[in-house]
């Protein structure tokens, strides 16, 4: 494919990306898969072996926040820490609470981890799949009791951030915010861009045309 082509194919599949942004993309996907590596490899060498579960869903919804959008309110570490240790503790209480009605538990469990986290200025949306994982986590987590505030859901946030910082101490994602990733988040389906995005596609087509 020659190099124009090649050139509209990228702006097509990924408008409003300059060439810097890449590897400013490149470098997170390196810290979040690296982070999340981690806690991967500790489950299955220490957490499995003697049955405690280290890695949880609601960790690669963090990740997420952590590493994609480092400077946003809900990533902070007070917002990470916080939203996971308070939503563990509301997951545990109903669990052991309403033992035998999974879905009243489930249901109070996410709502009173909303509350808390608004309340505290805590708010991390992972916290919510935290506090249902505590409910509907199946019987290893609910063997863990109030164990589960601590492992996984402290551990794996403190790995997180761990890693966020240090990517960010090295300049991996310091300057994410603003960069292609949310520079225009709502414009893209915009009438305008969908009529730049099909020019752009009949360029493409026009140019592999001429190539033939």
């Amino acid at each position: 494919m020659p190099l124009r082509a090649k050139t509209l194919l990228l702006r097509h599949v990924f408008p409003g990306l300059a060439a810097s942004d890449a590897i400013t993309l490149l470098q997170v996907w390196l810290g979040s898969t690296l982070a999340l590596g981690c806690i991967a490899l500790l489950d299955k060498y220490l957490g499995s072996p003697v049955g405690l579960p280290l890695i949880i869903g609601s960790f690669g919804a963090s990740a997420v926040l952590v590493f994609g959008a480092p400077q946003s309110p809900l990533a902070r570490p007070r917002n990470v820490l916080g939203g996971h240790v308070i939503s563990a503790l509301a997951g545990v209480f109903f669990a052991q609470l309403f033992p035998d009605s999974v879905g009243l538990a489930a249901g109070l469990a996410v709502g009173s981890a909303i509350v808390l986290m608004l309340v505290t200025g805590t708010l991390h949306p992972p916290g919510g799949a935290t506090a249902l994982i505590a409910v509907t986590g199946g019987p290893a987590i609910l063997a863990l009791g109030y164990l589960y505030v601590l492992v996984p859901c402290l551990t794996g946030a403190l790995i997180l951030l761990g890693f966020s910082c240090l990517t960010q101490a090295v300049g991996l994602n310091a300057r994410l915010c603003g960069a292609c990733v949310v520079r225009k988040p709502c414009l893209v389906w915009h009438p305008q861009a969908i009529r730049r995005r099909l020019g752009t596609l009949r360029a493409l087509h026009k140019a592999l045309a001429g190539n033939r």
